[in-house]
């Protein structure tokens, strides 16, 4: 007996597969006799993309969830970001585009189905996989195990998701026909059986005895041993590259019947600051595509079918060796762009989809209007080191040693540390943090005047002089917490002591900065510009504002000549830039972040270095493909 079953693939096209289910019964199960799901009894695979609601804003769900309706998609895969939910202990947000009720509506709306993976952890590329950084305010936690604080956390926040998701199942008489419980397992150092079976249990008790649940992990037997459990049918990923029959053959291993399925099947990949644009060709995706419905598989195109942007603090790490952050954008060279538009991969794709079935009748949605809304002048407003009030109006806290974000209950952003030198320096001193202290980078300032900046499995000293008494303040940047291949916690901020040629310094005052929440009061545009150095390096805040021309499109902006940092526009985080590392030299700015009729206000935090003029420039298109080498 051959582990294939292509026939499948000629019965599910045909409808030939039939059973005497009742018309008024709705299930979704496995059958493992024939090898394939069965949705209300008859023969059923899906062909799926993933979105994440979190990464789209709010105004664009119908016009992505439309156009991957068009495309040929039958079903969408969902992640549920905890972090994203749970800001603090016990405090939830789901409103405005954290609604995640309000999209799963719209998906039933537009006649899609839904696979959701509510995690806890969930990868993603995203800050911390989804995990709030609060747990780490009890250091000792060990996360994705059986740590009762690690379950007692993820228990508490499961039994406010889950029952907003009951009803919502297909079996209930909605549209979500499978649930993923945790996110590839098998590739985390723990191992731990008895975790994954808590799991399965909170699940159960939650979401109810009928909903199908599965687990999904890469090929590798090691990782399919950890990753799967009895009672989770256990799916695999991989991307166009991989040999088809050798992968389904690995699902065979731990699955002998049932189903087969890729849930993460791979149409681009990610970007990591300083390194290239990565791009998949899209004959090579469809070829893939082609290969496993011809198996009669289902498939999820993950990793992504839209990416999105990581807006604000939300872009995680990877640790491949050394700490590797993602850009802002998450355009994955996906079939639908950043900004949501069909590429040629997407009309790739749904042509392999119509040899399989009927696609939707009507045209594609087009590609959402741009404008370039051209230059637009700043000005600088403050120094970050003369708006400590502002940015931290509860003063800063008095600290033997540096104290860390986490014991700070800071999450995400920036923490300034502040010193004095203890004593005269006239030959040049070596200012040092021992090896993995700096998370992520620190911007060094003495006596005001910038001096450089220390990084994290970077450079790690700085030569300094001075005197005694002068002050020394280092801007701690949180650049996300890692999300893959590192099984430590991500701890932020300054980690040891600095020194000063090996002596500890100490005394600190550390301030927590409130940045976001000073710029969204409109700050920086209701105040004078405080009075400061004329000098374009270090930290500092730039302002101006633009008007747009009746309409507000989503645009591209540019950094001609700044270093790195953030930008707002009307008080939306839209995310760091970070044009002397590339490759990303735009960010997406949503059209629905604009206004029409009134002024526009842009604030940009600089942290080290903005042009001689400082201007922005807006574009119709984005630039993601050019790297300008390392900082120095």
């Amino acid at each position: 007996a051959t582990i294939w079953l292509p026939a499948l693939a000629l019965l599910l096209a045909a409808g030939l597969l039939h059973t005497q289910a009742s018309p008024s019964a709705r299930s979704f199960q496995l059958d493992y006799e024939h090898n394939c799901f069965r949705k209300d009894g008859t023969p059923f695979r899906y062909i799926s993309g993933s979105i994440h609601y979190a990464r789209v804003p709010r105004p664009a769900w119908r016009d992505r969830l439309l156009k991957m309706y068009m495309s040929g998609l039958s079903t969408v895969q969902v992640y549920v970001p905890w972090n994203y939910h749970e800001t603090l202990p016990g405090v939830y947000d789901f409103t405005g585009n954290r609604d995640v009720e309000a999209f799963l509506d719209l998906t039933a709306e537009l006649g899609l189905l839904v696979i959701l993976r509510p995690g806890p952890y969930i990868c993603a590329e995203w800050e911390m996989g989804g995990l709030p950084a609060w747990l780490l305010w009890k250091p000792d936690i060990n996360l994705r195990t059986s740590d009762p604080a690690y379950l007692a956390a993820v228990d508490s926040w499961l039994h406010i998701l889950l029952p907003k998701i009951k009803p919502r199942l297909y079996q209930q008489g909605g549209n979500i026909i499978s649930v993923q419980v945790e996110n590839e397992y098998g590739s985390y150092y723990a191992c731990d059986s008895g975790y994954l079976r808590h799991l399965l249990g909170s699940f159960r008790a939650l979401l109810g005895s009928e909903v199908l649940l599965f687990t999904t992990d890469s090929a590798r037997a090691e990782e399919l041993r950890c990753g799967t459990l009895q009672g989770l049918y256990a799916t695999i990923d991989f991307g166009p590259g991989s040999n088809v029959t050798e992968a389904f053959g690995a699902q065979r291993r731990v699955e002998p019947k049932g189903p087969l399925v890729n849930s993460e099947y791979y149409t681009g990949w990610l970007d990591y600051w300083g390194e290239a644009h990565a791009s998949t060709s899209a004959a090579w995706v469809a070829r893939g595509l082609e290969d496993m419905l011809q198996l009669g598989a289902s498939i999820n195109m993950q990793y992504m079918f839209h990416g999105g942007t990581n807006f604000a603090y939300w872009s995680g790490a990877d640790y491949k060796d050394q700490y590797k952050p993602v850009t802002t954008s998450y355009d994955y060279d996906a079939p639908l762009s950043e900004a949501g538009d069909p590429t040629e991969k997407l009309f790739a794709v749904r042509t392999v989809i119509s040899k399989f079935q009927p696609l939707p009748v009507g045209p594609m949605p087009p590609a959402t209007p741009k404008y370039a809304y051209g230059w637009v002048a700043l000005q600088k407003y403050a120094d970050l080191l003369d708006v400590l009030d502002v940015l931290c109006p509860s003063g800063p806290i008095q600290s033997q040693f540096p104290l860390t974000f986490e014991a700070l209950k800071q999450v995400h952003g920036f923490v300034l540390y502040h010193t004095q030198l203890p004593c005269d320096v006239p030959d040049p001193a070596t200012l040092g943090a021992p090896p993995h202290s700096i998370c992520d980078r620190g911007y060094v300032m003495l006596q005001k005047e910038y001096q450089g900046t220390l990084e994290r499995d970077g450079q790690t000293t700085l030569h300094v002089t001075g005197r005694a008494g002068d002050t020394l303040d280092i801007l701690l940047e949180n650049m996300g917490r890692i999300s893959f291949g590192a099984n430590t916690s991500d701890f932020k901020g300054l980690l040891g002591n600095l020194s000063l040629n090996s002596r500890p310094l100490s005394n600190w005052l550390i301030y927590p900065l409130a940045i976001d929440t000073a710029v969204q009061q409109g700050w920086s545009h209701t105040a004078l510009p405080k009075t400061s150095s004329g000098g374009r390096v270090g930290p500092a805040f730039y302002t101006g504002t633009f008007e747009t021309p009746g309409i507000a499109w989503d645009t591209f902006v540019k950094f001609p000549g700044w270093s790195k940092g953030l930008l707002w526009i009307n008080g939306f985080n839209l995310g760091r830039y970070w044009t002397r590392r590339g490759p990303q030299q735009t960010l997406f700015v949503p059209g629905s972040v604009l206004h029409v009729g009134i002024p526009n206000n842009i604030t940009v935090l600089e942290l080290e270095g903005a042009p001689p003029t400082p201007v922005l420039l807006f574009l119709d298109r984005p630039l993601y493909n050019r790297t300008l080498g390392c900082s120095s």
